[in-house]
Protein backbone atom coordinates (compact mmCIF):
# COMPACT_ATOMS: atom_id res chain seq x y z
CA UNK A 1 0.00 0.00 0.00
CA UNK A 2 1.44 3.41 -0.87
CA UNK A 3 2.51 5.50 2.11
CA UNK A 4 -0.23 8.05 1.33
CA UNK A 5 -2.83 5.34 1.92
CA UNK A 6 -3.46 3.25 4.99
CA UNK A 7 -4.72 -0.29 5.21
CA UNK A 8 -4.06 -3.11 7.62
CA UNK A 9 -3.28 -5.43 4.70
CA UNK A 10 -1.09 -3.89 1.98
CA UNK A 11 -2.57 -4.36 -1.48
CA UNK A 12 0.77 -5.67 -2.71
CA UNK A 13 0.44 -8.62 -0.33
CA UNK A 14 -2.61 -9.80 -2.22
CA UNK A 15 -1.99 -12.45 -4.81
CA UNK A 16 -4.10 -13.03 -7.88
CA UNK A 17 -4.08 -16.71 -6.89
CA UNK A 18 -6.71 -16.14 -4.23
CA UNK A 19 -4.61 -16.14 -1.07
CA UNK A 20 -5.63 -13.79 1.71
CA UNK A 21 -2.63 -12.50 3.66
CA UNK A 22 -2.50 -13.02 7.39
CA UNK A 23 -4.09 -10.31 9.50
CA UNK A 24 -4.30 -9.93 13.25
CA UNK A 25 -7.32 -12.04 14.14
CA UNK A 26 -8.45 -11.66 17.76
CA UNK A 27 -10.77 -14.08 19.48
CA UNK A 28 -14.00 -14.18 17.55
CA UNK A 29 -12.34 -14.18 14.16
CA UNK A 30 -12.74 -10.56 13.04
CA UNK A 31 -9.60 -8.61 12.19
CA UNK A 32 -8.97 -5.64 14.42
CA UNK A 33 -8.63 -2.62 12.18
CA UNK A 34 -8.37 0.92 13.39
CA UNK A 35 -9.82 3.46 11.00
CA UNK A 36 -7.96 6.26 12.72
CA UNK A 37 -11.24 7.81 13.78
CA UNK A 38 -11.97 5.86 16.93
CA UNK A 39 -13.58 3.03 15.00
CA UNK A 40 -12.34 -0.37 16.05
CA UNK A 41 -13.81 -3.78 15.57
CA UNK A 42 -13.84 -5.93 18.63
CA UNK A 43 -14.26 -9.42 17.26
CA UNK A 44 -17.41 -11.09 16.04
CA UNK A 45 -19.30 -9.98 19.11
CA UNK A 46 -19.18 -6.38 17.93
CA UNK A 47 -20.79 -7.42 14.67
CA UNK A 48 -23.94 -8.28 16.63
CA UNK A 49 -24.75 -4.58 16.64
CA UNK A 50 -24.95 -4.52 12.85
CA UNK A 51 -28.66 -5.04 12.37
CA UNK A 52 -28.73 -7.74 15.04
CA UNK A 53 -26.68 -10.13 12.90
CA UNK A 54 -25.37 -13.23 14.63
CA UNK A 55 -22.24 -13.97 12.61
CA UNK A 56 -21.71 -17.42 14.06
CA UNK A 57 -25.02 -18.66 12.61
CA UNK A 58 -24.24 -17.40 9.11
CA UNK A 59 -22.76 -19.55 6.33
CA UNK A 60 -18.94 -19.67 6.22
CA UNK A 61 -18.80 -17.65 3.00
CA UNK A 62 -20.76 -14.82 4.66
CA UNK A 63 -18.50 -14.88 7.70
CA UNK A 64 -15.42 -14.78 5.47
CA UNK A 65 -16.85 -11.89 3.43
CA UNK A 66 -17.53 -9.93 6.60
CA UNK A 67 -14.02 -10.57 7.96
CA UNK A 68 -12.48 -9.31 4.75
CA UNK A 69 -14.82 -6.33 4.53
CA UNK A 70 -13.68 -5.20 7.97
CA UNK A 71 -10.16 -4.85 6.56
CA UNK A 72 -11.04 -2.69 3.56
CA UNK A 73 -13.91 -0.48 4.73
CA UNK A 74 -11.90 1.61 7.21
CA UNK A 75 -9.04 1.91 4.72
CA UNK A 76 -11.41 3.11 1.99
CA UNK A 77 -12.85 5.72 4.37
CA UNK A 78 -9.40 6.90 5.47
CA UNK A 79 -8.14 7.06 1.90
CA UNK A 80 -11.00 9.27 0.80
CA UNK A 81 -10.26 11.72 3.63
CA UNK A 82 -7.00 12.89 2.00
CA UNK A 83 -6.96 16.65 1.30
CA UNK A 84 -5.75 16.09 -2.27
CA UNK A 85 -8.69 14.91 -4.40
CA UNK A 86 -6.51 12.83 -6.72
CA UNK A 87 -4.74 11.09 -3.84
CA UNK A 88 -8.07 10.59 -2.05
CA UNK A 89 -9.51 8.95 -5.15
CA UNK A 90 -6.52 6.64 -5.65
CA UNK A 91 -6.29 5.62 -1.99
CA UNK A 92 -10.03 5.07 -1.65
CA UNK A 93 -10.16 3.09 -4.88
CA UNK A 94 -7.19 0.91 -3.97
CA UNK A 95 -9.00 -0.17 -0.80
CA UNK A 96 -12.27 -0.52 -2.74
CA UNK A 97 -10.59 -2.72 -5.35
CA UNK A 98 -9.03 -4.80 -2.57
CA UNK A 99 -12.57 -5.35 -1.31
CA UNK A 100 -13.61 -6.58 -4.76
CA UNK A 101 -10.64 -8.95 -4.77
CA UNK A 102 -11.63 -10.27 -1.37
CA UNK A 103 -15.22 -10.82 -2.55
CA UNK A 104 -13.99 -12.68 -5.62
CA UNK A 105 -11.67 -14.80 -3.48
CA UNK A 106 -14.56 -15.84 -1.26
CA UNK A 107 -16.41 -16.92 -4.38
CA UNK A 108 -13.37 -18.90 -5.57
CA UNK A 109 -13.24 -20.63 -2.19
CA UNK A 110 -16.96 -21.35 -1.84
CA UNK A 111 -18.64 -20.97 -5.24
CA UNK A 112 -19.73 -23.79 -7.50
CA UNK A 113 -20.91 -22.17 -10.74
CA UNK A 114 -18.21 -22.31 -13.43
CA UNK A 115 -19.33 -19.02 -15.02
CA UNK A 116 -19.18 -17.14 -11.70
CA UNK A 117 -15.81 -18.70 -10.83
CA UNK A 118 -14.43 -17.57 -14.20
CA UNK A 119 -15.82 -14.08 -13.65
CA UNK A 120 -14.26 -13.91 -10.17
CA UNK A 121 -10.85 -14.72 -11.67
CA UNK A 122 -11.29 -12.01 -14.29
CA UNK A 123 -12.31 -9.50 -11.63
CA UNK A 124 -9.22 -10.29 -9.57
CA UNK A 125 -6.94 -9.80 -12.58
CA UNK A 126 -8.59 -6.50 -13.56
CA UNK A 127 -8.58 -5.10 -10.02
CA UNK A 128 -4.92 -6.03 -9.45
CA UNK A 129 -3.96 -4.23 -12.67
CA UNK A 130 -5.86 -1.09 -11.74
CA UNK A 131 -4.42 -1.12 -8.22
CA UNK A 132 -0.92 -1.34 -9.68
CA UNK A 133 -1.71 1.62 -11.97
CA UNK A 134 -2.95 3.75 -9.05
CA UNK A 135 -0.03 2.72 -6.84
CA UNK A 136 2.41 3.74 -9.57
CA UNK A 137 0.61 7.06 -10.01
CA UNK A 138 0.79 7.71 -6.28
CA UNK A 139 4.49 6.93 -6.10
CA UNK A 140 5.19 9.29 -9.01
CA UNK A 141 2.75 12.11 -8.27
CA UNK A 142 1.63 12.25 -4.64
CA UNK A 143 3.52 14.25 -2.05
Amino acid sequence: MPEQCTMAVPAGDMSAGGEMPAVDMPMGGMPEVSAGHGIRTGGMGSMMGMGGMDMETMPEHVQESMRRMMVTMPAMHDGMMNEDADVAFACGMIAHHQGAIYMAQVLLEHGEDAEMIKLAGEIIAAQVGEMEQMTTWLSENAN
